[in-house]
C-alpha cells in the first residue's frame, strides 16, 4: 500500500486554474461503439478537474461496446438540454444503425445551436454529417472510412490525412487514439499549454501530436498485401530507405515488369509504390528526427530524400509541419515529460 501511495505522490499535477464554472462535456455512446473512443476523450477532460464529463446514449443505461465492454449510461440523449460547453459523438461498428436512427439524428441537429464545440471521434463524423452540421466544413474520420463520409456526403470537405481536424468550433478526429489528441488540443486551446502537456505526462503520451500529423501509416498499410512478394518488398523497403527505391527498381526486386508492378502493388496495398516509399521515408525521417542529434541534411540523404529542401517539401504536404519544426516540437515536449 505505502508503494502505492509513494507511486501517486509521483504523479504530475496539473497547474491550478479556477477559471470559473466547470464546462459541461457531452459525450455521445451507443451500442457497438469503439471504447476508446469515449473513454479517451473522457479522461483527457476529466482529468483537468475543470470539467464535468457525462456520458450519454439513445437510451439511459448498460451500453455494450463492439469490443464486448458495458459502459453505464444515466441519461437517454433526448434528455440533455443545452447549454454545452463540448459534444462529442464517438464512433464505432455501431454508427451504421445510429446514422438510421431519425430520433438520435435530430437530438444530435437541434443541440448544435445550444453547443459551443461539436465533434466526432473516428466513425463518429457520419452523425455530423448526417446531422448536417458538416456541410461545407473540412473534416476527417478514420482513414479507412474517408472515402465512404465523402461520397455518402458531398458538401463535407474530407481530409483523411490528418489526425485531427478543426474547422471554427467544429472538430472531427481519426480513429480511436486521435481521439485523445483531439481532447488534448482542446484542453490546450481551452486552458493552456501546460495543462495539456500536464495530462499527456499523466497518460504517459510523451508526444501530444499536433493535429497536421498524418494519420496514415505505412506500415498499417503493408498489412494488406497478400502476395507474398509484395508484402516482402514492403518489409525490404523498410529497410532500405536509402536506396534507388524507382518503380522500375522496385519491380525488378519482384521480378515483374514496372507496369503490372505498378497496378499489382496499387491493388493490394492501395496506393501507388512512389506515395507508399514517400510515406515509408518520411517515417523513417521521423524516427532520426526524435531519436538523434543527425543534423537535417544527414537524415535526409540517409533516408532517400536526396536533399534537405526535398525532405522539407515532403514534410510540409505530408504533415503540415517543417523537419526542424517537427524535431523542436518533440524536443520541447518530451523534455517538459
Amino acid at each position: 500500500m505505502a508503494e502505492i501511495v509513494g507511486y501517486l505522490a509521483l504523479q504530475p499535477t496539473l497547474p491550478t486554474l479556477m477559471l470559473g464554472p466547470m464546462r459541461n462535456v457531452v459525450v455521445l455512446a451507443y451500442p457497438g461503439v469503439q471504447s476508446v473512443d469515449v473513454s479517451g476523450p473522457v479522461e483527457v477532460f476529466a482529468a483537468t478537474g475543470e470539467y464535468a464529463v457525462e456520458v450519454v446514449a439513445p437510451t439511459a443505461g448498460p451500453v455494450r461496446a463492439q469490443s464486448g465492454l458495458t459502459l453505464w449510461t444515466d441519461r437517454a440523449l433526448a434528455e440533455v438540454t443545452g447549454p454545452i460547453d463540448t459534444f462529442v459523438v464517438a464512433g464505432g461498428v455501431g454508427t451504421a444503425e445510429v446514422v438510421r436512427d431519425v430520433g438520435v439524428i435530430n437530438a444530435v441537429r437541434q443541440l448544435a445551436p445550444q453547443t459551443r464545440r461539436m465533434s466526432s471521434v473516428c466513425t463518429g463524423a457520419f452523425v455530423l454529417a448526417e446531422a448536417g452540421l458538416l456541410n461545407g466544413r473540412r473534416a476527417t474520420t478514420h482513414w479507412g472510412s474517408c472515402d465512404l463520409l465523402a461520397s455518402r456526403y458531398p458538401a463535407v470537405q474530407v481530409d483523411p490525412d490528418p489526425i485531427f481536424v478543426r474547422d471554427g468550433e467544429t472538430w472531427t478526429s481519426a480513429g480511436v487514439t486521435a481521439g485523445i489528441d483531439m481532447a488534448l488540443a482542446m484542453v490546450e486551446d481551452d486552458l493552456g499549454r501546460d495543462a495539456a502537456l500536464a495530462i499527456a505526462r499523466r497518460f504517459v503520451v510523451f508526444l501530444k501530436r499536433p493535429g497536421g500529423q498524418s494519420q496514415f501509416s505505412a506500415q498499417l498499410a503493408g498489412q494488406f498485401a497478400e502476395q507474398p512478394p509484395l508484402r516482402d518488398l514492403q518489409g525490404w523497403v523498410a529497410e532500405h530507405v536509402g536506396d534507388d527505391l524507382t518503380v522500375e527498381q522496385l519491380a525488378a526486386q519482384v521480378a515483374m515488369s514496372p507496369r503490372n508492378f505498378s497496378r499489382a502493388f496499387r491493388r493490394e496495398v492501395g496506393v501507388t509504390p512512389a506515395r507508399f516509399v514517400e510515406r515509408v521515408r518520411v517515417e523513417a525521417a521521423r524516427r532520426r528526427l526524435e531519436d538523434s542529434t543527425a543534423c537535417v541534411d544527414e537524415i535526409a540523404n540517409a533516408c532517400g530524400f536526396g536533399t534537405a529542401e526535398t525532405m522539407r517539401r515532403t514534410f510540409l504536404r505530408v504533415l503540415r509541419v517543417t523537419p526542424s519544426d517537427y524535431r523542436n516540437r518533440f524536443r520541447s515536449e518530451r523534455a517538459s515529460a
